[in-house]
């Protein structure tokens, strides 16, 4: 991986983070396309750089996660992502991750099932505006809902923000829980990583990562912003659209 290279998957990560089209989809497709091997620096650098997504919604709701009853709910919705990916890390890291079927299924299969829940939703006046009347339930249930965007392509914005919707919250609570939910689960998939590779990494890839961080975090501080103001007025029908669309090009580039 060279330094535009790196530049270029961090670009990726901050548009894609906290968009419902999968980050970690765009990252293996994106480099296949630059014809980056998937070696092991490769996908510990496509983990690490996601930290410079997540401190963008660090800084951008600081007076928020100052809000001490919001905790509760977002350590309960961390639990069975935190337990999963401890107990599945190898299976996650040697089989999923990198592996270009599984992650153009999964794109194409959510993009469906992301127009179909659409489709199905309708906002009530009783459902939820303010994360802290959330209840404990409805947060597991969200984190049970995350968990299953391990799998490369899911997408844990989109998992999060329309299970969010159908437990209960409106859209735009939704999508802001998914974002605080995103610190303690990158910053704990980040630091497994790290401790799993003992930090062992030369000048070079540590400059390629430092890159790959700050691209990652000016990047997201924009789509942070777009996505609360999109989700106030439109529907994520038109990012379903675009999952099928983009899993079926690369299907037929694979097919070539």
């Amino acid at each position: 991986m060279d330094f535009l290279q790196a530049l270029i998957l961090s670009i990726v990560e901050g548009v894609t983070e906290f968009l419902p089209i999968s980050s970690t989809g765009h990252m293996v497709l994106a480099s296949d396309l630059l014809q980056i091997p998937q070696t092991e620096f490769v996908k510990n650098f496509e983990i690490i750089i996601q930290l410079g997504a997540i401190l963008a919604v660090v800084v951008l709701y600081f007076k928020s996660l100052l809000n001490f009853k919001l905790w509760p709910k977002i350590i309960v919705a961390f639990l069975p992502t935190g337990i999963l990916g401890l107990t599945l890390y190898k299976i996650v890291k040697d089989l999923l991750l990198g592996n270009t079927i599984i992650t153009l299924s999964a794109l194409f299969l959510g993009g469906i099932a992301l127009i179909v829940l659409e489709k199905m939703y309708q906002e009530k006046p009783h459902h939820l505006d303010k994360i802290e009347d959330m209840s404990l339930k409805q947060a597991l249930g969200i984190g049970l809902v995350q968990s299953v965007s391990m799998i490369p392509g899911v997408s844990r914005s989109a998992a999060t923000i329309i299970g969010g919707m159908f437990l209960g919250l409106k859209r735009t609570t939704a999508t802001e829980f998914s974002f605080l939910l995103a610190i303690p689960t990158m910053f704990a998939a980040t630091g497994l990583d790290l401790l799993k590779t003992d930090f062992k990494f030369s000048s070079n890839e540590a400059l390629l990562l430092i890159i790959g961080f700050l691209g990652s975090f000016i990047t997201a501080l924009v789509v942070v912003k777009f996505l609360i103001n999109y989700v106030k007025k439109n529907t994520f029908i038109p990012f379903g659209i675009y999952r099928i669309i983009l899993s079926l090009l690369f299907w037929l580039v694979l097919i070539r």
